[in-house]
Parts: structure tokens; C-alpha cells; sequence
């Protein structure tokens, strides 16, 4: 985890709350605020990291698994003009 705590208005959590999830993602605390006055401290979980490469590992399992598969002899334009009927 970075030693440094980044501050956060309460108001740029509620309006990008994804900022903040990337943020604690990436093993960054931050302090919460309203009106410059401290709140609480968000910190991200203790072992986060490991959690971080096995769910990148699963995804790329998952990406893999699909690559491998035969491709559908459906196109898009296809797919398209059946939606309008």
C-alpha cells in the first residue's frame, strides 16, 4: 500500500464512485472529506494484490475459452435485420 493518503471529497465519491474503486484497486488510501473536514479513511483490503492477479487470471481464462471456440457462422448483419422482423 502507498504511504501517501490521497483526500477525497465527499462529493467526488458520490459522483465518481468508479474513481475511487480503481483508486483502492490500485492499493491507494484515501481520506474522505466534507467541507475540507475529515470523515473517514477508505483503505483497500489487506491482500488485495493477490486478489487482483487471480481475478486477472480468471478473466484470461475465461477470454481464452471463448478465443477457442468456433466462430458462429451468424454476422452481424444478420443478427440486425432478424431484430427488425
Amino acid at each position: 500500500m502507498s504511504d501517501r493518503v490521497k483526500t477525497i471529497s465527499l462529493r467526488t465519491l458520490l459522483r465518481e464512485p468508479l474513481k475511487v474503486k480503481r483508486l483502492t484497486r490500485a492499493g491507494q488510501a484515501m481520506q474522505g472529506t466534507d467541507n475540507g473536514q475529515p470523515l473517514w479513511i477508505l483503505q483497500p483490503p489487506q491482500g488485495g494484490q493477490g486478489d487482483e492477479e487471480a481475478r486477472r487470471r480468471a478473466i484470461d481464462e475465461i477470454l481464452d475459452e471463448v478465443l477457442g471456440e468456433k466462430p458462429s457462422r451468424i454476422t452481424a448483419a444478420q443478427l440486425l435485420q432478424d431484430s427488425h422482423r
